[in-house]
Order: structure tokens, then sequence, then C-alpha cells
């Protein structure tokens, strides 16, 4: 193991021991997650928490979200390789979080498609529902889409743009990019069924106020692979370009016949990982629609990704445009909308 990782195991341990000795209870913090009609992908995070509003009047899963939002949940202590008990469809199914305390894995189950309610409980915790999204044999469309520039207008230096997420985050202080809200929830309302999937590099930290921006700006509610950071096992820091890869290939095997449309912006990196998973997945790649960032918004994202001859080589449809309502605009020409 890398020795990076090693200190920081050692460092939540020494935070989890004292922790437990003040008196911090386990929470798990569920996050939505996607599958089939024979399995499931469950995704959440465990950790030790205080709660500072024992008196409030809030149904349990409110007070322990709200409880760990903005920067706290990045002092939240997170509880390695906890056992962890899914209830599905009536059935207990046990799993266990990696050394993050992050649960990402895959159990058995007879869902009906659609929208269904899971549970999770971990030690002496309290149980918590979890919202999943089963997709349909018979769904051949679906989205994938980034969010930092494509759902959400950071106008933040990259280097800067961590910082934010950790300390200052809120769903009030981002704005939502123009007319991308209404491009995705039009193409869930004319695909019925069809999952929309919001693949970013951001920390798992985030991932309850992302969901609250998404809710509160109204775009379709869907699935967040979102990553952990700091060091792996055999590197330092964890690679966003990677974690992008990795989901869209484990998607393509996981629903081998779904035909996804791409959705991301063209400030480093999209264009390239999106034409690297066209050109080995063909047939999985419905159009790949990449939103033109600003002049400034450019700057701020160190620049435009250097792919732009992607779309010549490529046999998938590619559109941009500055906007989601430019984007729709193609996209109903080519009848994906």
């Amino acid at each position: 193991m890398h020795r990076a990782a090693r200190i920081e195991d050692a460092l939540h341990e020494f935070r989890e021991n004292r922790a437990r000795k003040r008196g911090h209870q386990t929470t798990v913090i569920p996050y939505k997650g996607y599958g089939s009609t024979e399995w499931v992908r469950i995704l959440s995070r465990v950790l030790l928490t205080r709660d500072r509003k024992p008196h409030r009047r809030l149904p349990i899963i409110g007070r322990r979200e709200e409880m760990v939002r903005g920067w706290r949940s990045f002092t939240a202590v997170p509880i390695n390789e906890v056992d962890v008990t899914v209830t599905v469809g009536g059935v207990d199914h046990q799993v266990k979080a990696d050394r993050g305390g992050v649960v990402d894995a895959v159990v058995p189950a007879s869902l009906e498609p659609g929208w269904h309610t899971i549970t999770l409980r971990a030690e002496d915790s309290e149980p918590v529902e979890s919202q999943v999204f089963i997709i349909s044999p018979e769904a051949t469309f679906g989205v994938v889409c980034d969010v930092d520039d494509t759902v959400m207008v950071t106008a933040l230096p990259r280097p800067l743009l961590a910082a934010w997420n950790t300390f200052v985050l809120d769903e009030h202080a981002r704005m939502p990019t123009p007319g991308m809200a209404v491009l995705l929830d039009r193409l869930a309302s004319g695909h019925p069924g069809s999952p929309t999937i919001y693949l970013s590099t951001g920390a798992w930290n985030v991932a309850p106020t992302l969901s609250r921006f998404l809710s509160r700006n109204l775009y379709p509610s869907g699935p967040l692979l979102l990553t952990d950071w700091g060091p792996t096992h055999d590197r330092l820091f964890r690679s966003g370009r990677e974690h992008k890869r990795d989901n869209l290939h484990r998607l393509a095997e996981e629903f081998p016949t779904m035909r996804w449309l791409l959705v991301g912006d063209d400030g480093q990196h999209d264009e390239e990982i999106y034409g690297e998973f066209e050109e080995q997945h063909p047939d999985n790649v419905a159009a790949i629609a990449i939103r033109q960032l600003s002049p400034s918004e450019a700057v701020l994202a160190g620049g435009r990704s250097k792919a732009e001859s992607m779309s010549d080589k490529s046999d998938a449809l590619w559109v941009y445009s500055p906007d989601g309502s430019g984007l729709a605009k193609q996209l109903r020409a080519a009848d994906l909308l």
C-alpha cells in the first residue's frame, strides 16, 4: 500500500477512536443508486457524527443529512470497512464500506423498473432510506451528464474549485447552466423509463448538497457517481479522468444494449474521455453533447480541450452550444429529443 494511504488509514483510526470516546454516533448517508431487474448498485457513506440538533422535530434522515452539509461533511469521521445491512425488497444483504467509509456494492434483487426505496443500517445507527432507479430491460436510451460547468456554472479557477466545494459549497451559491435543466427534463420525458446519471469528479462529501442543487433547479432525479478524494493503494492522488472512464466502461458492461447521450463541457477532458469511450463502445453512444464555455469560463477552467478534431474522426453525432437551448435544437434535429 502507498505510504500516503497508510498514513491516511492511521489518521482515520486515530480520529475514529477519539470520536467514539466522545460519543459520536454512527450515521449512514444514503445516495441514490441504480440497477437492473436482477441487481442493484448500492451507494452510501458511513460516518461518525455528533447530532447537534437532537431536539429538532425532523425525520432522522433530514436531520442527519442537514448535519453533515458543507464543510462539516469533510470534518466528519469516516468508519473504515464497517459492515452495512442493506434491505432490498424485504431481503437483507451484508455489504462493507471501503477504507473511506464509502459503500459501492452490488447486491442481487428482483425489482420492477422504476424508483424503489431501500433501507441501510450500520452498527447501532438509525436505519435510513435511500432511492434506487431500476432500469427496464427494454430501455435503450439513457443520459450520462457531467456536473461542474455543465449543469452548474462554477465561475472559479480550477485550483480553487476543490476548496470552494469543501468549505463554501451551498446549493444557493451556484448558478444553473441556462437551458440545461429543461434539456435534461425533456430528454427524460421524451424517453420514458430512461435513466439520468450524473458523473462527476467531485467528492462523495458534497453529494447531499449537489442533490439539493439538482432538485431545487428542477433537474431530473438520478444517481450521482462521485469519487473519494485522497490516496489509493498505489498512488498519492486519485485520477478524476480514470474515475469517469471506469464508470463509463462499467455502464457499457452493465447495460450492453443501452445507447447513452454523453453530456459534458469543453473545459479540458470531457471531449477526450467521451471520444475514447465512443471509439471503444460505438454501439453504446447515441450522441455527444458538449457545452461550450464562455471565454472567461474557459480561462478559469484552465483552457479549452484540445480535442476539437474528435468529432471529425468519430462516427457519433457531436453537438456543441454554449447553453442547453442550443444543444436541444441540434438534438431535436437528430430526432433524439
